[in-house]
């Protein structure tokens, strides 16, 4: 067996790497190891490359607004997928050269290996013992696909696959319309492809707000054919894959899976913790510490299935690599919640969702992007804001949106919301115009009028001007 460790750290995805950052900071006596491709998920397979596809859709899309801006010719453009996929791959490659960099210099303390716990403090890497005063699992995630659809082989794909690929369609069907099911579903469709989207739920990308929901459904099936409510079944027919959902039937050339990740658990050994596992074969998690009970376990990223998001992972490697050096471990207080979907418009949520919310002691402002005047200039006059807050104090509690260029409004609510803002404290920073951020002035001043104590000052309860170029 080898020389003790001080912790070793399984999985080199953003989590792992933001654990081993502080790792490296306190000890030399560390491993790190990785089974399968080096790089994270976000970098390879994730966040990244989804995001070249859709600047590239985006971009192809504009060419609809040619003709109202007085710019003639547009329908003489054409999409080439196949350089469009190649940029995306050129782009992704040099990405994960980027998160590659992050261990190509660790000598000795990085190993490729498949690691299985044997139990608190001792894990097993492809058949060698390693002894270790704390572990670190940050072995993130997978996509979720029945197994009765691998039959259709590599027609079958995921965004593990849907970047590898030469070219695609021109008939796609995706299966989810979560976050990542909106975006690629979106992208393809304005690059050209027959899409056909279907989802079992009747909310869409992570929204609650039924208000918001009805407005991206509307807006998504102008690019696509939309199905909702019912169960996806597949099955080969002459032509191709029929995906049929209720009473809709459509026959594709491939079909993408996007309803959510699995975390990668199987076969690690968390059985040998000693602790309950839950029907998913998880662990109880403290969000706060990351520590697995009272163990020197900490797990973190998306393998703990929380929030599978970027910055929570790097917020909870940094926890956890912290916390598995740590004489006793620090409860830290954790980010509001933020979560961004790169449709267009934007669509986001933060804070608690307002399904989650006390209807009774909840106030909603909301504004309309249909009149807005800078989003009117840019013909992206579509959407909608809504912020709630506490009717008592005023306090902004979250937003959900769906609005041209959202990504910057939600940072900004995700900031008053961390710092406890009211209200009437947004009320008195200033708003320029013309900006899309005018519109946020707009969903505050209509919650400001649903309070108990307005403040003269705030100019809520002052009607619109009736200017549509200055209100």
């Amino acid at each position: 067996m080898a020389q003790l460790l001080d912790t070793l750290i399984i999985g080199a995805g953003t989590a792992g790497l933001a654990a081993l950052r502080e790792v490296r900071k306190r000890t030399n006596r560390y491993l790190i190891v990785n089974e399968g491709p080096w790089g994270t998920t976000c970098a390879r397979v994730g966040c990244m490359p989804s995001k070249a596809l859709i600047e590239a859709a985006n971009a192809f899309h504009r060419r609809h607004t040619f003709e109202e801006f007085g710019l003639r010719g547009a329908n003489a453009l054409t999409a080439d997928l196949p350089a469009v996929l190649q940029r995306v791959r050129a782009l992704r490659d040099d990405f994960v050269a980027g998160a590659l960099q992050a261990t190509s210099e660790l000598g000795s303390t990085q190993v490729s290996g498949r690691a299985t716990l044997l139990g608190p403090r001792l894990v097993d890497i492809d058949g060698t013992a390693y002894a270790t005063r704390s572990i670190i699992i940050a072995t993130g995630s997978r996509p979720r696909v029945p197994d009765k659809w691998l039959a259709f082989g590599d027609r079958m794909l995921t965004t593990d696959t849907l970047f590898e690929q030469p070219s695609l369609g021109p008939r796609i069907a995706v299966i989810g319309m979560g976050p990542i099911g909106v975006e690629i579903s979106q992208a393809l469709a304005r690059l050209g492809l027959q899409v056909a989207a279907f989802t079992t739920s009747h909310t869409l990308a992570g929204l609650s707000d039924p208000a918001l929901n009805a407005e991206l459904t509307a807006l998504l099936k102008q690019d696509m054919v939309l199905h909702m409510g019912a169960k996806a079944q597949l099955r080969e027919v002459p032509g191709g894959i029929e995906v049929a959902s209720g009473a809709n039937r459509v026959v594709v050339d491939q079909v993408i899976a996007a309803m959510g990740r699995v975390p990668n658990m199987e076969h690690l050994g968390l059985e040998t913790l000693g602790v309950p596992l839950d029907q998913r074969g998880l662990p109880t998690v403290d969000p706060q510490t990351q520590q697995i009970g009272d163990l020197p376990v900490f797990l973190a990223g998306d393998a703990n299935a929380h929030t599978p998001l970027l910055h929570e992972a790097a917020d909870e490697g940094h926890i956890a690599g912290m916390n598995a050096l740590a004489t006793t471990p620090t409860r830290f207080r954790r980010r509001t919640l933020l979560s961004i979907v790169f449709a267009d418009p934007n669509v986001a949520v933060v804070g608690p969702r307002v399904a989650d919310m006390d209807p009774h002691s909840t106030v909603t402002g909301t504004a309309s992007y249909a009149t807005q005047g800078r989003a009117r200039t840019a013909q992206r006059n579509h959407g909608r804001l809504c912020v709630y807050a506490d009717h008592a104090s005023g306090r902004l509690l979250g937003a959900e949106l769906c609005t041209p260029d959202g990504e910057h409004l939600a940072h900004l609510l995700a900031l008053a919301v961390q710092q406890q803002l009211t209200v009437q404290d947004l009320l008195g920073m200033p708003f320029y115009h013309p900006t899309l951020e005018e519109g946020l002035r707009t969903a505050l001043r209509d919650a400001a009028r649903q309070l108990p104590h307005a403040r003269a000052s705030d100019l809520a309860a002052c009607a619109a001007l009736g200017v549509p170029a200055l209100d």
